[in-house]
């Protein structure tokens, strides 16, 4: 057995160092920030629960992520798969139809993720893998986070998932072909990327100008729009651009007031919409950007996200400059 003893200070000693990469995989595996911190807790509960008996096999490492993947899968059963509204319809063609509600069917609407770590989830890892995880059937989500992003030799991952390494190498083989079959033609710029915070400013201020122009240069000619929480969404500069320029979107000049930050290594800007004489929270708009434009636009509609990202619920007014 582990020569630390039981106590409550051992087990931290040896555990808590691993805290911060279990919450990145958690979240790579559930796709939500908030699912991802509630279900780290419940890793460490169960492995406090069996420390007694946990006999140093396995380094501690190994011994939580074993946990920590089977709590994940866990949870994937029992609730619906998060996708984007383009894991569910194909793209409306009219931009004058209104989003309606999302389907039925256990499908929960997808998550931007969190601003941690400068925008990735702290422990970041291969790009297909930490954008993409959410096309994946749960099992070979998690045997490509544990041999590709984790670099878990195959026998470890076998014996964390209870499976024949034949059986991983089969399940890997078909995530990575399923992950090429959604890969990006083109590679998204880092969010820190002179031009990604180049279009990332150009995306605010055509909102807060209500500048249609502005917008239509920023977007590439495949650009896709997808409104979280909704079946509903577009691909191609013809369709997105009539429905961002309707009232009920870009509005007025200074409806919007917007914010730079990033979401899960992606640019990405809070949103405020003047509601009641003040510009109040909105939700949050990730951009997936690359050296030619921005190929694709996220909103999330959802208030709360504002907060989660350090933001607050109301911006003041905009100091007004005194002539002299």
């Amino acid at each position: 057995m582990l020569d630390v003893g039981t106590t409550e200070d051992g087990f931290a000693r040896v555990a808590e160092p691993f805290r911060a990469e279990l919450l990145a995989h958690c979240y790579r595996m559930l796709g939500s920030l908030d699912d991802a911190e509630d279900l780290v807790q419940e890793t460490y509960l169960r492995a406090w629960r069996s420390f007694g008996a946990f006999e140093g096999r396995a380094s501690v490492r190994t011994w939580l992520y074993r946990i920590a993947t089977n709590v994940c899968l866990t949870a994937l059963r029992g609730r619906g798969r998060r996708v984007l509204p383009s894991g569910l319809a194909p793209p409306s063609d009219d931009p004058a139809a209104a989003p309606g509600e999302a389907a039925g069917g256990g499908v929960a609407p997808a998550d931007p993720g969190g601003p941690r770590g400068g925008g990735r989830i702290a422990g970041g890892g291969a790009a297909g893998a930490d954008r993409e995880p959410a096309v994946l059937p749960p099992r070979q989500r998690a045997v490509l986070i544990l041999w590709d992003v984790l670099a878990f030799p195959a026998a470890e991952v076998a014996g964390m998932l209870g499976l024949t390494v034949a059986a991983v190498k089969s399940a890997l083989q078909r995530a990575r072909a399923s992950l090429a079959e959604v890969a990006a033609p083109e590679e998204p710029a880092e969010p820190s990327a002179p031009e990604a915070r180049a279009l990332l400013e150009q995306y605010m201020a055509a909102f807060e100008k209500s500048d249609v122009a502005l917008l239509e240069r920023a977007l590439r000619q495949d650009a896709a729009l997808e409104v979280v929480g909704s079946p509903t969404w577009f691909a191609g500069r013809r369709t997105c651009l009539p429905f961002l320029e309707s009232p009920a979107m870009i509005g007025k000049p200074g409806e919007w007031r917007m914010l730079p930050t990033t979401a899960n290594d992606q640019p990405a800007a809070v949103t405020y919409r003047l509601t009641g004489g003040a510009h109040r929270a909105y939700g949050l708009a990730v951009l997936t950007v690359t050296p030619t434009g921005i190929a694709k636009i996220t909103v999330f509609g959802e208030p709360s996200l504002v907060r989660r990202f350090g933001f607050p619920d109301v911006l003041p007014p905009r100091a007004r400059s005194s002539a002299h």
